[in-house]
């Protein structure tokens, strides 16, 4: 079965993923201001965040048309695809994706075309780190010859029992996006204590809070590491954002405490780090 992974442009894919032609992101558009940007190869994480950072206003995102999912699909060369998309409590991509599919379906019956392509939209319940996670399990199952039907039932049990942590430099843009709905906000950034935040079907909830951000990622470690119970066959995703060497430490947290089958390590791409902000770090076992 030749397959295809596509996912909106929170997933954060690795440069070995980018190269690959198995994988396609559809990009959100990002709003600084009066300034939009395309959340796509061209982004540019550096001008952004200064965009970001001279801007009053609290950057936004938009997510793609169904239109240009639909696109995606039909030029999709593989038998079977596979969309992940941001949970759809954080943003309408999962929508457009779905109605994408449902109107690639049904022209492709008005028009008879009796191929064996098949589409499946996964709403990843998560963002970044966690979407990549997804794509790396779907492209295990898929190298691994499983038929279309049964890849898609292990990667929704894969993303039901997947958990996505982060901590950050600040969480005022998901709070003034609106995205910790039901949250308090949080105010103790002269006492630099950092929430440890999680997500409970796609929800943003916050799990524990540590002074610094040091002691921040350790206790998202401990907790990850609680969570995941025998960890030897499961893969960590970090993603962060601007802050290789911070990323770097969450794995050596890690692997102090748990033994791994793999660490992947990525950056954020646009929509990501709009949420994350500059040192941001997103978690996924």
């Amino acid at each position: 079965m030749t397959y295809k992974i596509i996912g909106d442009s929170c997933l954060d894919l690795t440069e070995e993923m980018k190269r690959d032609s198995r994988f396609q992101m559809v990009p959100l558009t990002l709003q600084v201001g009066s300034a939009q940007v395309v959340d796509d190869e061209t982004f540019d994480q550096k001008k952004f965040l200064g965009l970001v950072k001279a801007c009053p206003e609290c950057p936004k995102t938009a997510c793609p048309s169904p239109e240009t999912y639909k696109e995606a699909y039909e030029q999709a060369e593989a038998e079977a695809v596979f969309v992940i998309t941001l949970s759809g409590h954080l943003s309408g991509s999962n929508n457009s994706a779905v109605l994408a599919k449902r109107l690639f379906e049904e022209e492709r019956a008005e028009k008879q075309i009796t191929d064996n392509k098949r589409v499946e939209v996964i709403d990843s319940l998560s963002a970044s780190a966690g979407e990549l996670n997804i794509a790396l399990y779907i492209q295990g199952l898929c190298e691994a010859g499983l038929e279309f039907d049964e890849v898609v039932k292990r990667a929704l049990e894969f993303r039901d029992r997947m958990h996505t942590y982060f901590v950050l430099e600040t969480l005022d843009t998901l709070r003034k996006n609106g995205r910790l709905s039901g949250l308090q906000a949080f105010f103790a950034t002269a006492l630099n204590i950092k929430p440890v935040m999680g997500a409970d079907k796609g929800t943003i909830i916050k799990l524990d809070q540590a002074r610094g951000i040091n002691k921040g990622l350790q206790r998202m470690c401990d907790i990850a590491v609680q969570e995941a119970g025998d960890s030897a066959d499961k893969v960590a995703v970090i993603a962060h954002c601007n802050n290789a060497q911070r990323a770097d430490y969450v794995k050596a947290e890690l692997a102090k405490r748990a033994k791994f089958k793999e660490i992947v390590i990525t950056e954020t791409a646009g929509v990501a780090t709009v949420y994350a902000g500059d040192g941001g770090i997103v978690l996924a076992i």
